[in-house]
């Protein structure tokens, strides 16, 4: 597989691409925004034969989509509020990632609420019957349990097995379910982004989209600050949580969703994640979730996030006190700020409905056509992306009077997807983020680790600038890999990344 691969994203694409649109290039879709729901949407379109272009004006998941906790979620918590349609929605579209699209990036993950004193019978049954309508909505989804097995209690041991750090006193042993767990948030961005090219559709990292309107918008190149003005047939505004300055009448409320970077060794190598229930809160937990990089991602908060949007929001002292007062609570070991390698937070782009704390939000999508004709969807989340892009195309069609075939994204593999790895010496990290392009990737360069203890390879640092469009190195540390969530880890991975640039 070569630099020419119609999958593949680079530096003299993109010039060649955007020189096209300075041409005059037709554009039937032009979608604003390289998040999980804009790369969708692009993907969406481009796979029905529309001419398709996404500009994002910094770089692939550069914002909310690279925040989550790399969950594709079942919807039990949407099921424990009433809202059956999103519960619904969210284990339909966990199946269709799971089994057809991207089975290559998502695995089962067992989640484990631990049986300590502190969860009476009253908290152990209101546990049970959701893991419980978990299974049922697994089920009516129609995904097998031999891809997310069954819920079922489990006892001491085998609980201690799964969670090491896990409090010994009291334990009665646990409650177990599954969910899908990501290998990575951002890698699933970048696939669906590389899909949708191969498809035609022109992505476009640094093109900043300015004066918007449904048929008329001036890009600009944010690298040479060259402009040019398009008049696409529909435009659709899928920039999370700054869909307000593309498209003014757009109301959001975003909500700060934190979590702490811990080491994995300190809690033992779980191999579940950590579920414990808030105290006082009924359906609410915080979850310590096992992650790529020998890392442990601890979450999640619901703290509303008033004010201008910052590029990359920050944890507040309180949420990482919440996080680990809460944690402590399940665990042997105590964990201190000494403990945190990091931390990371998300803004949810949540419309704004009036009153109540953000936590009572809807999760739905909106799709919402403005007087001066701009589509914007808003809302929902990352594991429902695939519905809200498909929502979001539809009403481009119509929109903008389009002819353009069914959407056909409910059984489209992404690349890496749908193809075995070789597996001759490949190591086991590498294929968990590439799939069956893992034997491509290692014909990018050296197998060799880009720093002690850091299983990323120099070879995938390569394959980021020759295919993923890779373009600098906070794309190559922050979003192709997650070198750049831990500072200390950043650093030593520095000049591998400079070398990969070339």
């Amino acid at each position: 597989m070569h630099a020419h691969a119609p999958t593949a994203l680079d530096a003299t694409r993109r010039a060649r691409e955007l020189s096209g649109l300075g041409d005059g290039d037709p554009i039937d879709v032009l979608v604003i925004g390289g998040g999980i729901t804009g790369v969708g949407a692009a993907l969406d379109a481009a796979s029905r034969g529309l001419r398709t272009v996404l500009v994002e004006r910094r770089d692939l998941a550069f914002g909310t989509s690279r925040w989550s906790s790399k969950l594709a979620h079942g919807g039990l918590r949407y099921l424990a509020t009433g809202n059956v349609g999103i519960a619904r929605e969210s284990a339909v579209e966990r199946g269709i990632l799971m089994t057809r699209t991207a089975p290559h990036l998502i695995r089962a993950l067992p989640q484990l609420v631990p049986l300590l004193p502190s969860v009476g019978r009253f908290e152990k049954a209101l546990v049970r019957t959701g893991f419980l309508a978990g299974d049922a909505l697994r089920a009516t989804a129609r995904t097998s349990s031999s891809v997310l097995p069954r819920s079922r209690r489990i006892g001491a041991a085998e609980t201690i097995d799964l969670a090491p750090a896990v409090r010994r006193d009291g334990l009665r042993g646990g409650l177990l379910a599954y969910d899908g767990q990501l290998i990575d948030d951002a890698r699933l961005v970048v696939a669906i982004a590389r899909t949708a090219a191969g498809h035609g559709a022109r992505i476009l990292t640094r093109v900043g989209a300015y004066d918007v309107t449904g048929d008329s918008v001036r890009l600009r190149d944010e690298l040479t600050g060259e402009e040019t003005t398009v008049r696409p047939r529909a435009v659709v505004n899928a920039s999370g949580v700054w869909a307000g300055q593309v498209d003014p009448s757009i109301a959001l409320k975003p909500s700060r969703g934190t979590h702490l970077v811990l080491d994995s060794e300190r809690l033992g190598n779980p191999r579940a994640a950590l579920t414990v229930p808030i105290p006082g809160e009924t359906n609410r937990f915080v979850f310590a979730l096992p992650a790529q990089l020998g890392r442990v991602y601890l979450g999640l908060t619901d703290e509303a996030a008033p004010g201008e949007i910052p590029d990359v929001p920050v944890a507040t002292e309180s949420e990482i006190d919440f996080l680990l007062t809460t944690v402590n609570t399940a665990l042997g070991v105590e964990l201190t700020r000494t403990d945190v390698l990091a931390t990371y937070a998300g803004l949810r782009p949540l419309l704004d409905t009036g009153d109540g704390a953000t936590a009572d939000l809807s999760r739905n999508h909106a799709v919402l056509t403005s007087d001066r004709g701009v589509i914007s969807v808003v809302g929902g989340k990352l594991t429902t992306y695939r519905k809200m892009a498909q929502d979001a195309v539809d009403t481009a069609v119509r929109v903008g009077g389009l002819t353009s075939g069914p959407c056909v994204t409910t059984n489209l593999p992404l690349v890496g997807a749908g193809t075995r790895p070789e597996p001759a010496g490949l190591p086991q990290s590498l294929r968990a983020r590439y799939g069956g392009e893992s034997a491509a990737v290692a014909k990018s360069g050296e197998l060799v680790a880009v720093a002690d203890g850091i299983d990323v390879t120099r070879a995938e640092l390569a394959f980021a600038v020759t295919h993923e469009g890779a373009l600098d190195v906070d794309d190559l540390l922050d979003r192709r890999t997650r070198i750049g969530l831990v500072p200390q880890d950043r650093e030593r991975a520095l000049d591998a990344a400079r070398e990969a640039l070339g």
